[in-house]
C-alpha cells in the first residue's frame, strides 16, 4: 500500500485538492445564502424604522395651543386644544352655549390658534371690538384694522386688495391642507400671489 501511494502520490495529492475545492464550493453558497437572509432582515428592519419615523413626524405636526373661552358658555375658562381644532370644538369643551347666547354672532368654523380669546355674546349684547378676540362676531379684523389670514372666511378675504373669490378659496384650501400660515410672507406660496400682489397686501394682513 505504501509503495502504491509513493508511486501514485501525484494522483493522490490531486484527488485531495479536488476534494477540498469541491467541499469549499459546496459550503460557500450556503454561507452566502445565510448572509443574504441576514441582509434582507436588516433591510426590513431599516424600512420599518423609517416608516415609524414618518408616522412620528406626521404626528408631531399637530401642536398644542391654549385658548380662553369667555361669555355665554356654561364653563368659561382656559382650555388646551390642538392646532387643527375649530371654535365649535372649544365651545363644546366649555360645556356648550347657554340659552342666552347669540349664535348668529359666532363663526364656529374658525380654526383656533395659540392665545386666542373666544368671546360668545348674549342676545342683544352690544360688543366693542376687543384686541385678541377674533371669533366673537365671526370677524378677524381687529383694532389694528388687519385681516387675520389664518381665520378669515372667503368674504373677509375678498375685502383685501386684489383678492377675488378664486384666490380667497385658494387661501382657505391651502391653510386647511397645510395648516396655519406662520408668517404673512407665506401667502406668496398661493398661486397667483406674487411679489407685487403681496406688496399691496402686506399692510392689511397678519397671522396672529
Amino acid at each position: 500500500m505504501i509503495d502504491w501511494l509513493k508511486a501514485n502520490k501525484l494522483y493522490v495529492a490531486g484527488g485531495i485538492i479536488i476534494g477540498i475545492v469541491f467541499i469549499y464550493f459546496l459550503i460557500d453558497p450556503l454561507e452566502d445564502q445565510s448572509n443574504m437572509f441576514e441582509d434582507e432582515e436588516e433591510w426590513l428592519d431599516d424600512e420599518e424604522n423609517v416608516l415609524k419615523g414618518n408616522v412620528e413626524d406626521e404626528a408631531e405636526v399637530v401642536m398644542k395651543v391654549i385658548v380662553d373661552v369667555k361669555g355665554a358658555v356654561r364653563k368659561p375658562g382656559v382650555y388646551e386644544a390642538e392646532s387643527d381644532e375649530r371654535v365649535i370644538d372649544m365651545i363644546n369643551k366649555a360645556g356648550g352655549l347657554t340659552e342666552t347666547a347669540d349664535e348668529a354672532k359666532i363663526n364656529f368654523a374658525i380654526r383656533v390658534e395659540d392665545e386666542m380669546v373666544i368671546y360668545v355674546p348674549e342676545v342683544g349684547e352690544e360688543m366693542e371690538q376687543v384686541e385678541g378676540t377674533v371669533t366673537a362676531a365671526g370677524s378677524t379684523e381687529q383694532a389694528d384694522g388687519k385681516i387675520n389670514i389664518n381665520t378669515a372666511d372667503e368674504s373677509q378675504l375678498q375685502t383685501l386688495p386684489g383678492i377675488g373669490p378664486a384666490k380667497a378659496a385658494a387661501i382657505i384650501e391651502f391653510r386647511d391642507k397645510s395648516g396655519p400660515f406662520k408668517a404673512i410672507e407665506d401667502l406668496k406660496m398661493i398661486s397667483g400671489i406674487g411679489e407685487k400682489s403681496f406688496e399691496k397686501l402686506q399692510d392689511s394682513i397678519k397671522v396672529k
